[in-house]
């Protein structure tokens, strides 16, 4: 069994408020719902055109661990394109 952490930097450069940036990251999150993660803000919600997001999804697999995640990021990019700054993927266990 294999816990995968992808750690996500969003620029989202249309927000003129935190309502407007609360708005894509809940769309983002509602197209995440296909995928087989858990999906969580973690830094900068104070700001508005910025976003910290953690995918985790846990698989048989480090190799279907990372397919699924660099499926939520090309879901992201298709749904809102150039949105995703940063992208990291870590293997916790």
């Amino acid at each position: 069994m294999v816990v995968a952490l992808l750690s996500l930097e969003l620029h989202v450069a249309e927000a003129r408020s935190l309502k407007d940036k609360r708005m894509v990251l809940r769309a983002v999150k509602d197209r995440l719902k296909k995928h087989n993660v858990a999906v969580a803000e973690l830094e900068h919600q104070e700001l508005w055109q910025r976003a910290g997001l953690g995918v985790v999804t846990i698989a048989a697999t480090e190799a279907l661990a990372e397919r699924e995640l660099t499926a939520v990021v090309d879901d992201i990019e298709r749904a809102e394109p150039g949105v995703v700054s940063r992208q990291e993927i870590e293997f916790l266990a």
